[in-house]
């Protein structure tokens, strides 16, 4: 969730373009962000195999004991939109699994913490509204589900759902309801790392709601707006995006996001830079338990 550019090793720049066939093998795609994230995973792949599709790089292999295809989603929405439905236009994906970084908006979980909310929702997909001596006013065709944060109006987005022809409004995309029990059960039995020895230990949190934006979120009053308004957990700049297109090709998704700072409510300076590797290997520890107990239907 951050605005930090990823160096693509030339390796990476050398591996020739898939062509447009696609691959049948059922797969799970399992998805991170940026390259931190994505380095622990790696290691662990059994028979990797590598092909580049557009911009972002896909690696097939077997993740404990299950076919899988491993991507970055790419920093903020619309890259992980884009790598997202391109892995899903060339790979026979049956579910998605993002795992992450986040920053944490409920002042009840602390660093470390893996949160797996039950829906995600775009906090700034809306509208920036008009100054009346009402105060900030929407046109009247328009509609928010939450309070504004001044002039910012939040609104749903248009979607076109599986079997639809035309978009409708929709806010909150849904957790797959049975990866999220899958989460809940994996939660009793994973080891997660703690940040240091006076802190409280990490825990799981299953359910509630998660929000994503194009913006890297470090400011105290917004953080209190989004626990408030959108009852949220956790912000990032990802789940959302891959949320949304899996909703539309009707593809069951759920995200594993570990606390890697507080979004702006810590008391110094942004905690995510010291953080963020033990926040990456809590989620990716999550997610993992997660895979190994899929179905194969799934």
């Amino acid at each position: 969730m951050t605005h930090f550019p990823i160096d693509v090793p030339p390796a990476a720049r050398a591996i020739p373009r898939a062509g447009t066939a696609p691959d049948d093998r059922p797969r799970v795609a399992v998805v991170t962000a940026f390259a931190p994230e994505i380095a622990i995973l790696e290691t662990a792949l059994e028979g990797a195999e590598t092909r580049r599709i557009g911009p972002a790089t896909y690696i097939t292999g077997r993740l404990e004991g299950r076919e899988v295809v491993l991507f970055l989603s790419g920093i903020s929405m619309v890259n992980a939109a884009m790598s997202t439905q391109a892995a899903l236009d060339h790979f026979n994906v049956t579910s998605i699994l993002f795992s992450g970084i986040a920053g944490g908006v409920d002042p009840g979980l602390g660093i470390g913490d893996v949160v797996v909310p039950a829906r995600w929702g775009h906090f700034l997909e809306g509208a920036f509204a008009r100054e009346t001596e009402a105060g900030y006013a929407l046109p009247g065709w328009m509609s928010a589900p939450v309070a504004n944060f001044g002039m910012m109006h939040t609104c749903p987005v248009g979607v076109v759902a599986p079997g639809a022809d035309a978009p409708q409004g929709r806010f909150w995309f849904d957790t797959d309801p049975m990866l999220l029990e899958l989460a809940e059960a994996a939660a009793a039995e994973v080891d997660l790392l703690g940040c240091d020895a006076e802190a409280t230990p990490p825990r799981v949190v299953i359910g509630g709601n998660g929000i994503s934006g194009p913006v890297f979120m470090d400011n105290a009053q917004f953080r209190e707006h989004a626990h408030a308004s959108f009852e949220a957990r956790v912000l990032d700049m990802e789940s959302a995006g891959v949320a949304q297109v899996a909703y539309a090709n009707g593809v069951a998704f759920v995200a594993f996001r570990s606390l890697s700072d507080l979004a702006g409510g810590g008391g110094d300076e942004n905690e995510m830079v010291r953080f963020m590797s033990v926040a990456a290997e809590n989620s990716a520890r999550l997610m993992r338990a997660v895979l190994a107990r899929l179905p194969v239907s799934l």
